[in-house]
């Protein structure tokens, strides 16, 4: 059975056994209970999930002719294909669950925003994205990568960039070279004054980055609370500590 690759829906499929293989043992090692894979294409990846033992395992796709593909060329995914749109679908088990995926490009950070509203449920996710979209997730303060993706994302989970995956890898290669990330959810997440004010601060903060931090985010503060020396700083110069701790200063009218 054939299967066409849709440009549209940023298809691109990994074909390297050797790369499929680290990134399924990255995930067995964790021993999930609950495991879905998000986008599993042409099921290069899939054929190493399903055999895991002792793991329910699911897999979310849009595509109607990869779903077909699927069924036809691995029956032990009967009943475990979800078809729908990742980004609009409930989560599919009760309780926790690990998240695995080649995530596509064209939707990867959308699909990491997802993950960071399932958190309570999603202790650890390893999954591919485009290089440079990785390194900015798991990016250090002070680094040029760190920005809006590092600090909402790290303030959740410890993230750890796994190792470089080559366009070769893929069909058809893509133009750039990829990435494999873990995320694995923190036990000792910062105070802050509340999600929303966190967010509302980290993007704020990093839309005018090459300012102070007092120049950019002024408004949501009092002028006395400004008058702190950490507010001399830029955005990529705080820690996500900073960050949670300085939403409790922010004024409430702002969120």
């Amino acid at each position: 059975m054939q299967y066409t690759l849709k440009k549209s829906l940023g298809q691109h499929f990994l074909h390297d056994e050797n790369i499929c293989k680290k990134i399924a043992d990255s995930i067995e090692m964790e021993k999930p209970a609950q495991l879905l894979e998000v986008g599993p294409g042409a099921g290069a990846l899939t054929k190493y999930l399903l055999q895991f033992t002792d793991t329910n395992f699911k897999a979310v796709e849009l595509d109607q002719e990869k779903v077909d593909y699927l069924l036809h060329t691995y029956p032990a995914i009967a009943g475990k294909l979800i078809h729908q749109d990742f980004l609009k679908t409930d989560a599919p088990f009760e309780g926790s669950f690990m998240l695995v995926g080649n995530f596509p490009y064209n939707i990867s950070s959308q699909i990491l925003f997802k993950v960071l509203e399932w958190k309570e449920q999603v202790p650890l996710l390893v999954g591919m994205f485009q290089k440079e979209v990785a390194k900015r997730i798991t990016a250090a303060p002070g680094n040029k990568d760190y920005g809006i993706l590092s600090v909402l994302t790290s303030a959740f989970y410890k993230t750890e960039y796994l190792f470089d995956v080559s366009p070769g890898s893929f069909n058809p290669p893509p133009k750039v070279m990829s990435g494999v990330i873990k995320m694995k959810l923190r036990t000792d997440i910062p105070d802050m004054k509340s999600e929303k004010h966190f967010r509302l601060l980290v993007k704020t903060a990093f839309n005018q980055r090459r300012k102070t931090l007092r120049n950019a985010v002024k408004p949501m503060f009092l002028k006395e609370d400004l008058e702190d020396d950490l507010f001399n700083k830029r955005a990529e110069q705080l820690t996500i500590d900073q960050f949670a701790a300085l939403t409790f200063k922010m004024q409430q009218k702002q969120a």
